[in-house]
């Protein structure tokens, strides 16, 4: 009788199969716990920009609506830079305001991210439901 040595194809592609499988399941948390991290990148960015904003205010009496404005001196971050715009708009009233935006990229909303703002008194949008802001 001889014995052989090695793996048969069916063990071979059962192996092929259960590793599918366990891709298939893994992928998509992998994905969203990647979405999830860029969120947070840039809440911690859109909060970064308000307190320079509101520094802006106290050394110039105005808000800023130029984020290449070298009194603001705000960069977005290299892990965003290419999934989230960011922008300002200010009101010169009394008192001034301010929102800054951070919009993710046409692949983010397709998955569902949305538009995030923040603005001088420190209100959130969107509210803090599907994990915004606070989860």
């Amino acid at each position: 009788m001889h014995k052989s040595n090695g793996f048969t194809l069916i063990e071979l592609m059962i192996t092929v199969a259960v590793v599918g499988i366990l891709a298939a399941v893994a992928y998509p948390s992998y994905a969203d716990y990647i979405r999830k991290g860029k969120r947070a990148t840039a809440q911690a960015a859109l909060m970064e920009l308000a307190s320079k904003q509101q520094t802006y205010l106290l050394e110039r009496r105005v808000y800023s609506n130029d984020l290449t404005d070298q009194g603001l001196r705000f960069n977005v971050p290299k892990e965003i830079k290419n999934d989230y715009t960011f922008s300002a708009t200010k009101a010169d009233g009394s008192p001034p305001t301010f929102t800054v935006t951070a919009t993710p990229s046409a692949a983010l909303q397709a998955k569902g991210e949305q538009v995030l703002t923040i603005d001088q008194i420190g209100t959130k949008s969107p509210a803090n439901t599907a994990g915004y802001w606070g989860n």
